[in-house]
């Protein structure tokens, strides 16, 4: 009785203060230091020579027509002096391994080299990044302007820049269907307000998307939505170029001047100074070792080669090496998985040459009549229905003829001896095969089907099909 009055004397239930946490992180703006040096110069000239030739290319001319032109109208991808329709997707689905294994291959071999040097997100951030800076200022000066009230300065700084990044952004999206419809045309419809809804659509939207990915996300981008830093690991091994901070020489970090005896106070050559930190374009602190943030675009070791160089210590604290290089390992680089790759990548790249330098621009179908079997003829001969398709692949008209093979005796009637197919187009006719019966073995042979130019021996297709006959 004594417990259960205690436990009626308690005061009620009082619960503790609630403690909120959002799950949301705010994304705090990162202010990259301009850097120069060797990798800084690389990585310039490879955002000079991509941007170059993305927005060149569709101003170049071959032949009377665009030279890179995906006309999905009328079905036909122009390449130079190559045209491709849908029955080449073949060369597509090799290409598109094609960059996969190299990919792999060069992760394996060096990292992260597209991340950093030739990725879009990386090279329409650093054009992004560099209308910043002639804009508003080097990274002291934004950080200031952000900081500072909203002044009649500030106001016309951050208009600018926007707008300059709006400008290159319409820019972008303009050039991206310009691939698709031919670019000189697509300029003179958007002068004219004449632009149709799916090339409005595309090019407002390619127009948001840089705009959006490059001025705004930037490194957004490359940590949370990019699916490549997460599986990256499984392509690296200790003998994968990386770029690392050299612990054991740098540690323990600390200032000191430039003439102090730092050894003496069991300094390493790392003097904090935190220069590779503001120029890391993601934020992140290389010195706490090997990150998937990293996107492998060397801008540390460039400023902490600066540095060295000014303290009058040995470059390389931060450098490309590899894993067991640190552990004071012997180095592989050409070892098993290399090896793999190059060779997938050389029988890949030898298969796609040989195929294209063989391929004939022409296209032949057989469709065997299945709701007739067979007929006999009043000669006595048996005789299947076809349906042909040729498809002139070719930009010039040709004359083409129709011949049968593969068994003796047969022959192949068709509607007219000779084919006119003007360019780029499908014909389509029927034919018969008649046969002797006689020379037919079994209820069914295979038979050929030939269709040759007339006006040019190199255009040439055999096609094989089934030709049906009596029970014996």
């Amino acid at each position: 009785m004594a417990d259960l009055a205690e436990v009626k004397a308690r005061p009620p239930f009082q619960p503790a203060d609630e403690v909120q946490q959002s799950l949301y992180a705010k994304r705090q703006k990162i202010y990259a230091r301009e850097v120069h040096g060797l990798f800084a110069g690389l990585r310039i000239a490879a955002v000079v020579a991509l941007l170059g030739i993305y927005y060149g290319l569709p101003w170049v001319e071959w032949g009377g027509r665009q030279a890179v032109l995906f006309d999905l109208p009328a079905r036909k991808f122009y390449l130079f002096g190559l045209v491709l329709w849908p029955q080449d997707f073949f060369y597509l689905a090799v290409l598109l391994i094609i960059a996969a294994y190299s990919l792999f291959f060069f992760t394996a071999l060096a990292g992260r080299l597209w991340c950093g040097y030739a990725c879009p997100q990386t090279v329409w951030t650093e054009v992004f990044m560099w209308i910043e800076r002639k804009i508003e200022g080097d990274r002291a000066k934004q950080m200031r302007l952000d900081k500072g009230p909203w002044t009649r300065e500030k106001v016309l700084k951050k208009g600018s820049t926007q707008l300059a990044w709006l400008l290159l952004s319409a820019y972008t999206g303009f050039t991206f269907v310009g691939y698709f419809t031919p670019i000189q045309e697509l300029g003179g419809r958007i002068l004219a307000l004449d632009l149709g809804p799916w090339e409005t659509f595309w090019v407002i939207f390619y127009s948001l998307a840089t705009y959006g990915n490059a001025g705004w996300m930037r490194e957004q981008v490359c940590i949370y939505m990019c699916p490549y830093a997460r599986f990256q690991s499984a392509m690296f091994d200790r003998d994968t170029l990386i770029i690392s901070y050299d612990e054991g020489r740098g540690e323990p970090r600390g200032s000191r001047a430039k003439s102090a005896d730092y050894k003496a106070r069991g300094l390493g050559d790392c003097i904090d100074c935190t220069m590779c930190v503001q120029v890391c374009p993601t934020g992140i602190d290389i010195r706490h070792g090997l990150q998937y943030q990293c996107i492998g675009c060397a801008a540390c070791i460039d400023v902490c080669d600066d540095v060295m160089e000014r303290m009058e210590y040995p470059k390389g604290l931060i450098r490309y090496t590899t894993e067991n290089a640190i552990a004071g390992k012997p180095t592989h680089v050409l070892r098993p998985r290399v090896f793999v790759y190059a060779t997938i990548l050389i029988t890949l790249f030898g298969g796609l040459a040989y195929a294209v330098s063989q391929r004939v621009p022409l296209e032949l179908d057989i469709i065997r009549d299945r709701a007739n079997l067979y007929r006999e003829t009043p000669e006595g001969l048996i005789e299947n229905v076809y349906e042909v398709k040729i498809i002139n692949m070719d930009e010039r008209d040709h004359v083409y003829r129709l011949a049968a093979g593969g068994l003796e005796g047969v022959t192949l009637i068709a509607p007219q001896p000779e084919l006119r197919v003007p360019a780029g187009e499908v014909y389509s006719l029927p034919i018969q095969i008649r046969l002797d019966p006689a020379h037919l073995k079994g209820v069914s042979a295979d038979v050929t089907v030939t269709l040759a130019s007339v006006d040019d021996p190199s255009l040439i297709r055999t096609e094989k099909t089934r030709f049906m006959g009596p029970r014996i």
